[in-house]
């Protein structure tokens, strides 16, 4: 892709209205594609009882993520290819079209492959929102309007529980994918007619030559044999048998597939390898990771908690989980004020990760007596610290790259961040599920029926929730509930340690000045002839920002 860039000049009064324009359809796009993690939250258990599938709970989640995981790694390379604007447009039409499979899917695999669909044009929304406002601004200037996207992820996992807990209890879950057809089509006209970046008009047959194909597969695999593979064993298949066995090996023969790929074979790689150069790029990537895979599981699995060992219905276990989005928004607005007017960001990862860690830690206290006070308060904090952490990481890295490296780059922290909220879900998924396992003999000592204790445990437990109201016996309800705030503190803790290990890698990052002049990347293809990259130096820790 070309390494030109342009200086951009302060823009006229219409060209203000432009920018304003654009970023209200920006905005609508990070809303859609972050509405569709949280809203599936509190709807999940009854689109898995209405459907009559226990798989359904790991894999209406499940599959978005993993979509969006194994998709956004090629969204910026085709941006950069082709520009900005008509892949973005692109992502919203499929986002569209998929929502429209979700609504009318007759059985539970129609919906987790409209879901799927949904998670590669929510990958490239997500991806292209964020390299469009690194195209737009300064790395000092950009941080507001990237706490302003944060801002409307938090407003999306905020009301997404609430939504989704209101449709589903009161008119239909079909509702909770109609509601993004209104945005996703606003979003689309605005950008249509007000997104003005450079268009390379790169030839149909030069671009599909200049994709990375080879890396793109190699990811792919990378992505859906792994975690297939951890998410199929203890349940669908023994650990040791040969089909996990073979997914998880393979899978993991893939990571070094792509990594000779884009060493050796690709003339422009998805992920180039010079960005892993820098310690420092490698600890904001690492903490990305970290941030993923922790700050999603409070949203995903909060609300399973309080509809299992709480008893809460939808909508009341959608109006709980907003002290942790509430706090994730105010954070981020918080940091994109803070990193503007002083321009500093490292110290705002280490109490992010420092906030989550313990807000997670303290997770592990919640069973079936905890109040609400206590659960309010923790929710709180591991928001408050995770709403630091969404673009600090991003920052990071792109302070320690040059301007046209900063697709590569963005997309590169997006696709790692993206892989570890498929992770968590999943992952989270076999903990809970093998964890709950263990509980069949408890729960059949209190006197739980043989029937209800198989729906009550193991994979068909998260699916099952609605019985616990229809059991009759305290005493055996009581030891239901206990099953599973027993299995969700096995969660927590895995979640602790994963924050722990993003405090040690945030240690690493090193602190630079931010650059306040913008340059703009000229989409297209490179030139045979490269030009000199300029290498951007760390100041010292001791330096002012």
């Amino acid at each position: 892709m070309s390494l030109d860039m342009e200086i951009i000049e302060a823009p006229s009064q219409r060209g203000k209205l432009r920018i304003v324009a654009i970023m209200i359809a920006l905005s609508l796009s990070m809303f859609v594609a972050a509405l569709d993690q949280t809203i599936m939250a509190t709807a999940i258990p009854t689109i898995a009882a209405k459907l009559n599938s226990a798989a359904g709970y790991t894999w209406i989640g499940g599959a978005y993520l993993l979509a969006n995981a194994a998709g956004s790694c090629i969204w910026p390379q085709l941006s950069d290819i082709w520009g900005r604007k008509v892949i973005l447009l692109i992502a919203v039409a499929w986002f569209f079209i998929s929502s429209i499979i979700c609504a009318v899917a007759v059985n539970m695999q129609m919906v987790i492959a409209g879901r799927a669909m949904q998670g590669v044009a929510a990958g490239g929304l997500l991806q292209l929102v964020t390299i469009i406002i690194s195209d737009l601004f300064s790395v000092r200037h950009r941080t507001l309007y990237l706490g302003l996207m944060e801002v409307m992820w938090a407003l999306a996992g905020g009301i997404g529980p609430l939504i989704g807990g209101a449709f589903s209890e009161y008119v239909s879950w079909r509702w909770c994918f109609w509601v993004n057809l209104p945005v996703a089509g606003i979003a689309f006209v605005i950008l249509l007619f007000c997104l003005d970046v450079h268009n390379p008009k790169t030839k149909m047959s030069d671009g599909i030559k200049a994709i990375d194909w080879f890396g793109s597969l190699s990811v792919l695999g990378l992505t859906l044999m792994l975690l297939l593979g951890l998410d199929f064993g203890g349940e669908t298949f023994a650990w040791n048998s040969s089909q996990v066995i073979c997914l998880i090996v393979f899978g993991s023969l893939c990571s070094l597939l792509f990594v000779y790929s884009e060493k050796r074979l690709a003339k422009y790689p998805l992920m180039p390898l010079n960005i892993f150069s820098r310690v420092s790029n490698i600890a904001a990537l690492a903490v990305g990771f970290a941030h993923g895979f922790v700050f999603i599981a409070g949203e995903y699995y909060v609300p399973l908690y309080l509809q299992s060992a709480k008893e809460a219905s939808p909508m009341r276990s959608g109006v709980l989980i907003l002290p942790l989005v509430l706090a994730e928004a105010f954070a981020g607005m918080l940091t994109g004020m803070i990193i503007h007017r002083t321009g500093r960001y490292l110290e705002l990862i280490w109490i992010g990760m420092a906030l989550m860690a313990i807000g997670n830690g303290l997770f592990i206290r919640l069973g079936v007596s905890s109040s609400i006070g206590e659960i309010v308060g923790y929710l709180f904090l591991s928001g408050f610290g995770a709403g630091f952490l969404f673009q600090t990481p991003i920052i990071a890295i792109q302070a320690m790259v040059s301007q046209e490296d900063t697709a590569t780059a963005t997309g590169t922290l997006g696709f790692i961040r993206n892989m570890a909220t498929a992770c968590s879900i999943v992952i989270g998924g076999v903990v809970f599920q093998n964890s709950m396992g263990k509980m069949k003999g408890s729960l059949l000592a209190a006197g739980v029926s043989e029937s209800l204790a198989d729906k009550m445990t193991g994979a068909s437990a998260a699916a099952n929730i609605e019985y616990i109201k229809e059991i009759a016996d305290p005493a055996q309800r009581l030891a239901v509930k206990h099953a599973f705030a027993w299995s969700m503190r096995n969660l927590w803790i895995m979640y602790t340690c994963a924050s722990v290990v993003g405090v040690i890698f945030s240690a690493f990052i090193l602190k630079t000045q931010l650059n306040k002049e913008h340059v703009e990347t000229v989409t297209g293809l490179k030139s045979e002839k490269q030009p000199v990259i300029e290498d951007v130096q760390p100041e010292p820790e001791t330096a002012s920002s």
